[in-house]
């Protein structure tokens, strides 16, 4: 039912155009959004950084009895000495924290350590 008040809306030929150039404009965006999702594959890298040459780090961390958990920051570059191995890292991922055994070489760690990463003063700035 019609009220006087409510516009009733006629299609024109505009209307029906500019439709028209819509819905091709929509399909191609619909369809350029489902092949990014497909293609893009989020790697361990992505998430927990990647491997260093100990020798590219700038501090270097003694893992002992005593270590409770370690703290990083963002885009540094860390070496570990731990049971008489040694390995380095580069915490760039998109993790805040992770079981250190998830990168540390075989037998390096000999119990469950988590490193907790932490916002550098760039990431810090960046969220202004």
């Amino acid at each position: 039912m019609l009220f006087e008040s409510e516009p009733t809306s006629i299609p024109t030929i505009e209307m029906e155009i500019r439709m028209k150039r819509l819905i091709p404009t929509l399909a191609t965006l619909m369809l350029s959004a489902a092949s990014l999702t497909t293609n893009a594959k989020i790697t361990e890298a992505d998430v927990l950084g990647s491997a260093a040459q100990p020798s590219t780090a700038l501090r270097t961390i003694v893992i002992d009895n005593k270590t409770k958990w370690i703290t990083v920051e963002h885009d540094e570059v860390v070496r570990f000495l731990s049971n008489g191995r040694e390995f380095a890292w580069t915490f760039k991922g998109m993790s805040s924290s992770f079981d250190l055994n998830e990168i540390a070489p075989a037998g390096a760690l000999d119990r469950a350590l988590k490193v907790y990463v932490w916002p550098n003063a760039r990431d810090l700035a960046d969220k202004g």
